[in-house]
């Protein structure tokens, strides 16, 4: 994953835009890998750790009606985390992940390994769904991956 790290890190310090990160499921994961690199404070902002409903809420602006509605892992709350990102930080794009990394935690209707994705790109919000095999640690390696892979074929040239 270094590699994609440096694609955004090339992509981002072309466009001269800033990217924040918005983790549920992940925990941290995609910011760390970002901040990796030297000289990530050129085009890393921030990166947002809310992994409870009330940090969503709280620290990204997440309407709670909206998490009760649809369930904190559901497209409505990452579109929602990938907003509120970009508006608490003033980045031009941002990635949100929100899912049951597991082992425990699912339903039938949110099996483990259910993750929502978002990005927004100067204003352009999008997700998916993703269901990733594995056990807690490989989905969250997948979902950085797939965060990190979504956010390069979404920037602009």
């Amino acid at each position: 994953m270094p590699d994609m790290a440096l694609r955004v890190a090339e992509r981002l310090t072309g466009l001269k835009w800033m990217l924040s990160t918005a983790e549920s499921c992940t925990g941290g994961m995609i910011a760390a890998h970002c901040t990796d690199l030297a000289g990530s404070s050129a085009w890393f902002d921030r990166g947002f750790i809310t992994y409870s409903n009330k940090a969503k809420a709280q620290m990204l602006g997440v309407p709670n009606e909206l998490i009760a509605i649809h369930g904190a892992v559901s497209e409505p709350v990452a579109l929602a985390m990938a907003l509120g990102a970009v508006y608490w930080s003033g980045a031009q794009a941002s990635i949100a992940v929100t899912g049951v990394a597991g082992p425990s935690g699912g339903s039938p209707e949110k099996p483990v390994g259910t993750v929502w994705l978002a990005w927004c790109i100067n204003g352009i919000v999008s997700a998916e769904i993703k269901h990733f095999d594995g056990n807690r640690n490989q989905v969250r390696q997948a979902t950085v991956k797939h965060a990190l892979l979504g956010l390069i074929m979404r920037l602009p040239e």
